[in-house]
This record gives C-alpha cells, structure tokens and sequence, in this order.
C-alpha cells in the first residue's frame, strides 16, 4: 500500500468496524455515556458472549475504550464524532435520525445501573 491510499484503508476499515448493526447498537448505546456489559445486555436483549465478542472487536479498533470498577467493566466511546458518522450513514439511507431504544434495566445488577 502506497502512503497516498493509507487514509483511504483507515476510514474503510473504520467503516468496516462500525458498519454491524449490533456494533452500531453498541455504539448508539454509549452516546449518553459510559455503560456496563450488564447495561448493554440489558438494553440490546443479547448474550453476554456475543456483546462481549462485539465489544472486543470494538476495543480492537480503538473505537471504544474500557475501565474496570470491581468486578464491572464500563465501556465508554474513545471519539464521540463517530455517532456522527453513523447518523449520517442512517440519513442516506433515508432514516430522519437512530436512536438507540430505552428499555428498563431491571436485568442489570451494576451499582451504577441500580442508581439510574
């Protein structure tokens, strides 16, 4: 790869990670902050295998970050724009705005989730 194509290969394979329904799910999930797998299993109906599969390959990229408190580990988004980037993908599409749907937290054991 010449050095000309490499900001090309980067915002492909940035697309590429974040073009996965589920990952976007994720991602739309942790515009209003950082949040447990708890949360996000809470919230997306998925198994905690599966999220955390779709975690890691998001922590891979440098997409997400993370930061365990006891024994929970809270992900948060590494460059908010990329929300911006996936609103934009939803509006070519024809969709007004993504939203990530709310759904109650009565699954979620974190002391922060107890707190909301």
């Amino acid at each position: 790869m010449n050095k000309q194509n490499e900001p090309l290969h980067r915002a492909s394979d940035l697309l590429s990670s974040i073009g996965n329904p589920i990952r976007m799910q994720i991602l739309l999930a942790l515009d209003s902050g950082e949040a447990c797998v708890c949360h996000l299993e809470a919230h997306l109906g998925l198994r905690q295998a599966y999220l955390s599969q779709q975690l890691m390959i998001l922590r891979g990229k440098k997409i997400i970050t993370a930061r365990r408190m006891g024994k929970f580990i809270y992900y948060r988004l590494v460059n908010p724009e990329i929300l911006g980037i996936i609103q934009a993908a939803g509006r070519a599409s024809g969709e007004k705005a993504l939203k990530f749907p709310r759904k109650s937290l009565s699954n979620c054991a974190c002391p922060k989730c107890d707190v909301e």
